[in-house]
């Protein structure tokens, strides 16, 4: 059976998948044109769009800025106008002129996480680009929606559950997370429902929908189904597009995802102040024992000192992108070792459009 369409304000998205942001370098706008041409939802991850530039290093934000800017034109292009969404991480300097980045440049929605968007209403303004915050738990969705309802200001037009099993930056305690690794995460399903229900009481309030979408070790249809029978509207996916011809990371580093087992996967601990789950290597084990030697800071998080953080996180990966796997941070969701084989952007939402 055909998943049902997306429907976000205006805007109704055939295929209801996003294709998750993932920084830096791996989804630009190949990899989010692609996605969006098929139906689904393209995102670009803000995070140092321009670390290709030559200018990078001495003009970042200006060359990050600019870079963002033909990374969204490039991806409408691709997609012949399909949507296209950029993921900012509050956590990140700039924020405000990365928002105003995506309104001036025709990005269709922005995807806030890795921290509260709080002031990111008042940065929207009355644009008509859409927007989400990314939220792990009840608490959190109170904190942002009550919030917001209570002052007046806009809503979000649709909001992002991040589960346990997500990659990147996550918003959980590595308690948890460690914990969750022995329970498969099936509490998780109830905090899922709570926040569900709470999203959508705001609908007889406003006369609208309030989309929610679950993110996080979503990998096949199977799990798509089981999340919609939760009551989400649609699913994020970003593990799943890293080994596809269309994604902009280097061939070594999809071929990490391809080659990784289930033991290679652990938690670690992230410059951002958040654990994240990432693919074990040389340089995360060396991290464990000995800080990096960090020469130049980027000032790309608003939190990080880098006399204190064990390594630069924007160093660690842009090699990454570029392909240095073994001396690098390689983020993933908890289903990576299930990928085995580099594909198509195409034949993936065919597979779970069936």
């Amino acid at each position: 059976m055909k998943l049902k369409p997306l429907h976000i304000g205006d805007l109704t998205i055939p295929i209801p998948i996003i294709q998750g942001g993932m920084g830096v370098g791996i989804s630009l706008s190949s990899l989010a044109g692609a996605v969006a041409k098929e139906g689904a939802i393209g995102v670009i991850s803000a995070a140092q769009p321009g670390f290709l530039s030559k200018d990078f290093l001495t003009n970042t934000i200006e060359t990050n800025l600019k870079a963002l800017t033909y990374h969204i034109k490039k991806a409408k292009e691709i997609s012949n106008g399909g949507i296209i969404g950029v993921n900012i991480m509050r956590a990140a300097t700039h924020y405000a002129e990365y928002v105003d980045c995506c309104i001036k440049s025709g990005a269709d929605i922005i995807i806030s996480g890795a921290g509260l968007p709080m002031e990111l209403p008042d940065l929207i303004g009355n644009s008509s680009i859409k927007f989400a915050p990314i939220i792990s738990s009840i608490k959190a969705a109170k904190v942002l929606l009550h919030r917001w309802d209570k002052r007046g200001q806009r809503m979000p037009d649709f909001v992002i559950i991040e589960g346990p099993k997500a990659g990147g930056h996550l918003g959980f305690s590595e308690k948890e997370l460690l914990s969750g690794l022995q329970d498969n995460y099936k509490y998780y399903d109830k905090e899922v429902t709570n926040i569900v229900t709470y999203v959508k009481s705001f609908e007889e309030k406003y006369h609208r929908s309030f989309p929610v979408i679950f993110a996080g070790g979503v990998y096949d249809r199977n799990d798509i189904d089981h999340y919609i029978k939760l009551g989400c509207d649609g699913v994020q996916m970003a593990t799943r597009f890293v080994a596809t011809k269309e994604c902009d990371a280097d061939i070594e580093y999809k071929l990490a995802y391809v080659n990784a087992k289930k033991e290679d996967i652990t938690i670690v601990k992230s410059p951002v102040g958040m654990p994240g789950r990432a693919i074990n290597n040389p340089f995360m084990e060396l991290r464990k024992v000995e800080k990096e030697n960090i020469t130049k800071c980027y000032k790309c998080l608003e939190k990080c000192n880098p006399a204190t953080t064990p390594y630069c996180i924007t160093e660690a990966l842009i090699r990454a992108a570029k392909g240095n796997t073994q001396n690098s941070l390689l983020f993933c969701g908890a289903n990576v070792y299930k990928v085995n084989k580099i594909t198509t952007v195409k034949e993936i939402i065919d597979e779970l459009n069936q």
